[in-house]
This record gives structure tokens, sequence and C-alpha cells, in this order.
């Protein structure tokens, strides 16, 4: 009889056992839903402070976006002929990001250009800055001994300058400084107005 009872005791312990067992991979699963669920808790804070972030990061990706979209337009560029005697009207595409961007590749195309019968009159001449501030644009120029047209050369760089930059509407007046400096004349030949205006 003891041999029955201590059979059936031996028996329920190891059932037991075995249903502890049995349970402990499911305690494991347990755990791992528990380990990975404060892992997406967690992601989801970084989600939500990357949305914070994220915004920013959307305005940035945004801007990221932005930022590669060049704008381009067509404008007038002015020159002179290989003889300088008179300004020369030609096209130029640019292409900008922002406002400022757009001005200062309008400087690059009194700087250059493809056609052989028409000369740049601001090939030499370095731009320092530009900046642009309710309608009156400043650009900031350092001009080398090099760059020196004489009286008819100069005229020509003023004008060409005027009449590329006043095509945009926004444009009120120019002053040109060179070396950061308002000066009366840009070469030494021809007064120049400070601002120059339409």
């Amino acid at each position: 009889m003891n041999k029955k009872i201590w059979s059936a005791g031996f028996l329920a312990a190891v059932m037991l056992i075995g249903a502890g067992c049995g349970q402990k991979p499911g305690a494991a699963p347990d755990d791992t839903p528990e380990q990975v669920t404060p892992a997406p808790e967690d992601q989801t804070g970084q989600g939500s402070g990357g949305v914070t972030n994220g915004s920013g990061g959307t305005s940035g990706a945004g801007n990221e976006a932005t930022a590669p979209e060049m704008k381009t337009e067509s404008i007038k560029a002015y020159y002179t002929d290989p003889e300088m005697m008179e300004l020369v009207e030609g096209t130029a595409e640019i292409s900008y990001k922002d406002e400022l961007g757009k001005y200062e590749a309008a400087f690059k195309t009194l700087q250059q250009s493809s056609d052989a019968d028409k000369l740049p009159l601001w090939e030499k001449i370095q731009l320092h800055s530009v900046q642009f501030e309710g309608g009156k644009l400043t650009i900031d120029v350092a001009v080398p001994d090099e760059a020196n047209l004489g009286a008819g050369g100069e005229s020509f760089a003023v004008d060409a300058l005027k009449k590329t930059f006043f095509q945009f509407d926004e444009v009120d007046s120019i002053q040109l400084l060179v070396d950061g400096q308002q000066t009366e004349s840009l070469m030494g030949h021809v007064d120049m107005e400070n601002p120059m205006t339409r």
C-alpha cells in the first residue's frame, strides 16, 4: 500500500516538475515579449522623438530635398564687343537655391561668356559678398589692378551691372562696395551713384 502511495506521490511530483518545465519555455517567450515590448516602446519613444526630430528631420529632409533642387532661370547679361565700342546684350542660364544665390549667379554671368563676340567686363573683378534687404542689393567686390578697363570700359561695366540686376523687379537700388567701402568710382575713371537706382 505504501508502495502505491509512494509511486502515486512520485508520479505526481514528476508531473508537477514536468508541468513546471513546460511552463519555463512559456515563461521565456513571456519574458521575451516583455523584453521586446520595451524595445518598441523605446523605438516609439524615439519615434515620437523622431516625430519631433522627425518633423525637424522631415523639414531637414525637405531642405535636403529642396537643396539639390536648383531653380533655373534664363536672364539677360551684358558684355562688350571685342573692340569695347558698345554694350552688348546676351542671355545666360543661371541655377540657384535661394535669392542670394540668384544674385551671385547673375554676377557670375558678368564674369564669363561662352560667345567670343561678347567680352565679359567683370571677368577679373572678384566678388566678396552679396546682401539683399528691402529692395536694396549690396554687392561687395575686389578690383585688382589688372581689372582696370579705362574710362570707356568702366562706364560699360557699371551699365552692365545695373542692367543685369535691375531686370529683377524686387531690386530697387544697388550699392556697390569695393573691399567693404563705399567708393565714388569703381576703377577711378567714372563717377558712380551711391546707391545706384533705376
